[in-house]
C-alpha cells in the first residue's frame, strides 16, 4: 500500500494522499527535459513569449546552467513545496513574467500570465512526467494513475492556472491533450531557436561534441510524432526499440536506489531555493 509521504503537506487543494515521490526520477527529468520544452514552445504564444523574452537572466541560450537551477527548482517547489514555498517562489516567478508581454510589432500575441497558456506547459509537463514514468517503469495502476494526474495541477496552480481550469479526470484530459496537440505549430524562428537548444548551442564546443548527438536522440524519440513532423525529424522503428531498452534499463537500474538517491537532483533545488529565501537571495 502507497503510504503518504508526512513530510510534505498537500496544501490547499485536496489532492489524493500518495507519495508523490515514488513517481519522480531524477534522470527522466535530465532526460526528457528539452524535449519537453519542445512542446510548450510548440504553442505559438509560449514560443514567441520565450524567444522574445527581454528577461536575459532567464534566456537558457545565455546562461543554461541558472535556467536549468530555476527550472527545476520550479518543479521542486511544484511538487514538493509547502503552500509557503509555493507562495514565495510564485512571486518569485510573477517578477519575471510581467516583462513577458507581446509588443505591437510582435507576430504573436502572448502574456505570461494567461492562465490558458499556464495550463498548456503544465499538460505538457505532466504528460511528459507520466510518458517517462512509463517508458521506465512500466504503466501505472489505475489508482496511482489517477491520483499523479489530479497531484500534477499544481504543476499549473502554483502560478496562476486555477484548479478548476484542470481537466476534471484523465479521459477529460486526454481530450484537452489531443484537441491542444494537433494545433501546435513550429514556425522557423521558433525551430531555429530549437534546433539550437537540441544541438546544445548554449554549451562550450567539447560539451556539444561530447553529447550534441545523444541529445538529439533522446529529444527525438521523446516528442510525439505530430511535433517531429513540425520539427522535420525522422525516427525508425530500430531507433523506437533502441530507446525502449534504454529507458527500460534506466528505470531498473533506479529502481534499486533508495529514494533520496532516485529523486536526486530535485531535492536539492528545493533544499536551495528555501536556503536562498533564508538569506535573502534571489529565487529566480
Amino acid at each position: 500500500m502507497t503510504r503518504p509521504m508526512r513530510a510534505q503537506p498537500y496544501g490547499i487543494e485536496s489532492e489524493p494522499p500518495i507519495d508523490i515521490r515514488q513517481f519522480i526520477d531524477g534522470a527522466a527529468g535530465l532526460l526528457g527535459g528539452a524535449a519537453n520544452v519542445i512542446m510548450q514552445l510548440a504553442r505559438p504564444p509560449v514560443g514567441y513569449g520565450v524567444v522574445e523574452s527581454p528577461v536575459q537572466s532567464g534566456n537558457v541560450m545565455v546562461h543554461p546552467i541558472k535556467r536549468l537551477r530555476t527550472t527545476i527548482t520550479y518543479l521542486a517547489v511544484a511538487l514538493l513545496g509547502t503552500e509557503e514555498d509555493r507562495q514565495a517562489y510564485r512571486e518569485a516567478v510573477d517578477t519575471s513574467h510581467r516583462q513577458v508581454r507581446s509588443k505591437a510589432g510582435s507576430a504573436v500575441k502572448y502574456n505570461a500570465f494567461d492562465p490558458t497558456l499556464q495550463l498548456w506547459v503544465a499538460a505538457c509537463l505532466y504528460w511528459g512526467a507520466k510518458d517517462l514514468y512509463e517508458r521506465m517503469h512500466g504503466p501505472m495502476n489505475e489508482a496511482d494513475a489517477e491520483a499523479f494526474y489530479q497531484y500534477s495541477s499544481r504543476l499549473g496552480t502554483t502560478l496562476q492556472m486555477r484548479r478548476d481550469m484542470w481537466p476534471v479526470d484523465r479521459v477529460a484530459f486526454e481530450a484537452y491533450w489531443a484537441e491542444n496537440l494537433a494545433r501546435t505549430s513550429i514556425d522557423p524562428r521558433i525551430r531555429a531557436y530549437l534546433e539550437d537548444l537540441i544541438d546544445l548551442r548554449m554549451m562550450p564546443r567539447p560539451v556539444r561534441a561530447a553529447f550534441g548527438g545523444i541529445h538529439r536522440f533522446f529529444v527525438t524519440g521523446l516528442l510525439p510524432q505530430h511535433l517531429r513532423d513540425e520539427m522535420g525529424m525522422t525516427w525508425t522503428p530500430r531507433q523506437d526499440r533502441l530507446l525502449a531498452r534504454i529507458m527500460r534499463t534506466v528505470g531498473t537500474a533506479e529502481e534499486l536506489l533508495p529514494t533520496p538517491v532516485r529523486i536526486f537532483p530535485i531535492t536539492v533545488y528545493l533544499m536551495d531555493m528555501r536556503l536562498r529565501r533564508r538569506l535573502g537571495l534571489r529565487l529566480v
